[in-house]
C-alpha cells in the first residue's frame, strides 16, 4: 500500500510540475522573453526570470500589445543595437557633417549598418520598422523619414520667423517669458560670474524696432518676451567645457510682438563667465544682413538651440512630467485602496509610466547614456534637472494657468475666456491647452462633487488625507515645508489638485514629447548641443580665417557630430510614436465609472467636449490670421489633438505617460 500511494503521489508531484512549466511558459510568452530566457527556464522549469531589462510592480507592466509593439522599437533595443552599429559605420565619433547635403542624405540615402555578432536576418527592421530599409538580401541601411516640417518647407529652421514662431507652437512653448523689468540683470554672485548687467542696451533694441517705442513702452505694451537661460546655464560653463567637443554660455534672447501677433527676434546675449584666469566675456548678436553678422547670429542661434533643447528634455519633459509624476502614481497605490473614488479617477492616468521611466533610467538618463552624451549640459545633464527642481519646481504651478500667469503670459480676468487674458492672443500651445483644461477641470469637477458634496467628507478621508500627505511630505521631501503647496480641505481644493495631476499626465506631456521627431528629427532646427565657441570669442588668427573663408563649415562645426545626431534622431522617432493600444483621454470609459449612471453621463460630457476640440483645433489651423499655426510651410499645431492612429503622427493626447 505505501508502494502504491508513493507511485500516486509521484504522479501528482510529476502533474504539478507540468503545470509548473505550463504556466511559466504562459508567463514568458505575456511576458514577451527572449528564447534564451525561455531555454533557461525550461532548465530550471520552478523558476523565471525578468522579462525584462527594469522591475516594476507586475500591474505596472506593459500590456501584451504594449510589449510587442514597444519591444519591437525599444529605446533599451536602440541604443543596444542600433547605436553600437552606428558607431562602427561611423568610424570617428567627432566628426562633425561635411556639408547640408550629407545632413540631406540621411533621408534619402541612409546609413549603412554592419551587421552586429550573432545578429539575424532582419534584425534592425525589427527594431525600427519606420527607418531602416532592406536593400538587398545583405544589407540594412538606416534611413530616417523626413520630418514633416522639413517635408513642407526645406528651409524652414533657417527663417527667424520660425526660430520664434516655436517658442509659442514648438516642441518647448514652456519657457517664453514677458518681459517685466528693464534692464535686464542676474542674479548670480558677480564675486563669482561677473558683472551681473546685461550687455542687450536700451540703445541696441530701440535700434532694433527702429523707433516704433521706446523700450519702456514696449514693456508697459508687453511687447518684449525672452527665453533666459542665462543663470541657470552660466554656473556649468567652466565645467562643459572640459568635457572634450563640447562648449556652453549662459544665453538671453529676447523678441518683439509685431502687430501681426508673430514675434521677431531682436537680439542674442551669450555670456562666459571668469575662467582659466580670463575675466567674464559677454557679446550681443543681432539678425542683420551684412555677410559676417549672418553667420555669427546664425551661430548664436544654434547655441541658444542647443539650451533650449536641453532645458526641453531635461526639465519641461522628463522633470515636470515624467519624473515628478512617479510621487502621484507611488502615493496613490500606497494610500488609497482600489475602491477608493479617487484611485479609480487617477488610475488610467499611470499607465505604463513606471516602466517607462524604468526604462528611461537604464537607457536615456543614465551615466554616459544618449542625454549626458548628446545634450547640453553634457554628463551634468540629471544635477541640472536637480538644480532646476530645486529653483523652480511648484505643484501649484504645475496647473497650465498658473504656469502662464507665473510667466507673464497671461492675466487673470473673469470676463475673459477660461478667466485668462493672454499677453499674445496667437500663442497655440496655450490657446488649445486652455480648451483642453477647462474639460479636464469640467469632469473631474463633476466627479469630484458626486462623491464629495461637502468639506467634511474631505476632511474625514483617512484614505485622502494620507495620500495628500505623501506626496507632499515623502514624494517631495526637499520641499515638504513650502507654503504654497495647496491644503487640502474642500471638494474645491480636491478639484485643483486632481485637475493638475491629470493635465500633467496627458495634455502637458503631449505637448512636449509628441513633437519631438517632427521638431527635432531635422536637427539643424534643434541641435542639442554646441561643439564649438563663437569665433568672436578671443579666436585666434587662424579661428577667424577659417570661419571667414568658410562659415557655413563653422556652423557644421557647431552641431552635433554624426554620431550624436543620428542617434539622437533615431531616439526621437522612437519617443514620438503611439503604441497600438494607446488610450487617449475621453475614449475609453474606465469599468468603474460605467457603474454610475450620474458618472457615466459626466464621462460621456467630458468625451463629447474633446471632440468639440479636434473640429475647434482644425478651425484655428485654417485661420489664415492666425499666423503662428498657419501659413506656407507651417506645420499646423495639431499637438493637443486628443486622438490620433498609431504612429508617429504629431497629434494625441493619452490618458498618462505611456512613451
Amino acid at each position: 500500500m505505501r508502494r502504491v500511494a508513493g507511485k500516486s503521489n509521484g504522479r501528482r508531484f510529476e502533474g504539478m510540475r507540468r503545470v509548473a512549466v505550463e504556466l511559466n511558459r504562459r508567463r514568458l510568452a505575456l511576458n514577451g522573453a527572449s528564447s534564451a530566457t525561455a531555454k533557461l527556464n525550461r532548465d530550471d522549469p520552478l523558476s523565471e526570470e525578468r522579462s525584462s531589462s527594469v522591475y516594476v510592480p507586475r500591474d505596472e507592466c506593459f500590456a501584451e500589445v504594449k510589449q510587442l509593439t514597444f519591444s519591437a522599437k525599444t529605446v533599451y533595443s536602440v541604443l543596444h543595437a542600433v547605436v553600437p552599429s552606428l558607431e562602427t559605420a561611423i568610424i570617428d565619433a567627432d566628426l562633425g557633417f561635411p556639408y547640408f547635403t550629407a545632413i540631406d542624405s540621411l533621408f534619402n540615402e541612409g546609413i549603412n549598418l554592419p551587421p552586429l555578432k550573432n545578429q539575424k536576418k532582419g534584425f534592425f527592421s525589427s527594431l525600427l520598422p519606420r527607418l531602416i530599409k532592406a536593400i538587398n538580401d545583405s544589407d540594412d541601411f538606416l534611413r530616417f523619414e523626413t520630418p514633416e516640417t522639413m517635408e513642407r518647407d526645406k528651409l524652414f529652421w533657417v527663417r527667424d520667423e520660425e526660430f520664434a514662431r516655436q517658442t509659442l507652437a514648438g516642441l518647448n512653448p514652456y519657457s517664453i517669458k514677458l518681459v517685466t523689468e528693464w534692464p535686464l540683470k542676474s542674479q548670480l554672485d558677480p564675486k563669482i560670474y561677473g558683472p551681473a548687467e546685461s550687455a542687450i542696451t536700451t540703445e541696441l533694441i530701440e535700434q532694433e524696432i527702429k523707433g516704433f517705442m521706446t523700450v519702456n513702452e514696449a514693456i508697459k505694451k508687453k511687447k518684449l518676451f525672452i527665453l533666459d537661460y542665462h543663470d541657470l546655464l552660466l554656473p556649468y560653463v567652466s565645467k562643459v567645457r572640459e568635457i572634450k567637443g563640447t562648449t556652453l554660455y549662459g544665453s538671453r534672447t529676447l523678441f518683439f510682438l509685431t502687430p501681426n501677433g508673430t514675434l521677431r527676434p531682436l537680439a542674442i546675449e551669450l555670456t562666459r563667465p571668469p575662467m582659466d584666469g580670463r575675466p567674464q566675456w559677454k557679446d550681443v548678436y543681432l539678425p542683420t544682413w551684412d555677410a559676417t553678422g549672418v553667420w555669427l547670429w546664425r551661430l548664436a542661434k544654434a547655441h541658444v538651440l542647443a539650451h533650449d533643447s536641453g532645458y526641453h528634455q531635461l526639465v519641461s519633459h522628463w522633470l515636470r512630467t515624467h519624473c515628478a509624476t512617479e510621487p502621484y502614481i507611488i502615493a496613490t497605490n500606497r494610500q488609497l485602496s482600489a475602491m477608493h473614488p479617487i484611485y479609480r479617477l487617477l488610475h488610467p492616468h499611470f499607465r505604463y509610466t513606471m516602466e517607462i521611466n524604468a526604462l528611461a533610467r537604464v537607457a536615456l538618463i543614465n551615466a554616459g547614456g544618449i542625454i549626458e552624451s548628446s545634450f547640453s549640459p553634457g554628463k551634468y545633464s540629471m544635477e541640472f534637472s536637480s538644480v532646476a527642481y530645486d529653483k523652480q519646481w511648484q505643484f501649484n504651478l504645475q496647473a497650465l494657468p498658473a504656469d502662464l500667469i507665473s510667466r507673464g503670459m497671461a492675466v487673470e480676468d473673469p470676463t475673459a475666456p477660461h478667466g485668462l487674458k493672454l499677453s499674445i492672443e496667437d500663442y497655440p500651445f496655450a490657446n488649445d491647452g486652455l480648451l483642453l483644461w477647462d474639460a479636464i477641470k469640467e469632469w473631474v469637477s463633476d466627479y469630484v462633487n458626486h462623491y464629495y458634496p461637502n468639506p467634511s467628507l474631505i476632511t474625514s478621508d483617512q484614505e485622502l488625507q494620507a495620500w495628500w500627505n505623501e506626496i507632499r511630505t515623502e514624494g517631495h521631501a526637499d520641499k515638504k515645508d513650502e507654503p504654497w503647496w495647496p491644503v487640502l480641505k474642500t471638494p474645491k481644493d480636491l478639484i485643483e489638485i486632481i485637475t493638475t495631476i491629470v493635465w500633467v499626465a496627458s495634455g502637458h506631456h503631449a505637448a512636449v514629447n509628441f513633437g519631438q521627431y517632427a521638431y527635432g528629427g531635422y536637427f539643424p532646427n534643434r541641435p542639442t548641443i554646441a561643439r564649438i565657441n563663437m569665433p568672436t570669442e578671443e579666436p585666434s588668427k587662424e579661428f577667424w580665417d577659417n570661419f571667414l573663408k568658410k562659415p557655413e563649415g563653422a556652423l557644421l562645426q557647431c552641431f552635433p557630430s554624426q554620431i550624436q545626431a543620428t542617434r539622437v534622431m533615431a531616439i526621437l522617432d522612437v519617443l514620438s510614436n503611439h503604441s497600438p493600444d494607446e488610450e487617449y483621454l475621453g475614449q475609453k470609459i474606465e469599468p468603474a465609472w460605467s457603474e454610475d449612471k450620474f458618472i457615466k453621463g459626466a464621462f460621456e460630457k467630458f468625451s463629447g467636449r474633446l471632440k468639440e476640440l479636434e473640429g475647434t483645433i482644425d478651425e484655428r489651423n485654417a485661420n489664415r490670421d492666425l499666423k503662428n499655426r498657419s501659413g506656407a510651410g507651417v506645420v499646423p499645431y495639431e499637438l493637443l489633438k486628443p486622438f490620433s492612429p498609431p504612429g508617429v503622427t504629431g497629434k494625441g493626447v493619452p490618458y498618462s505617460i505611456s512613451i
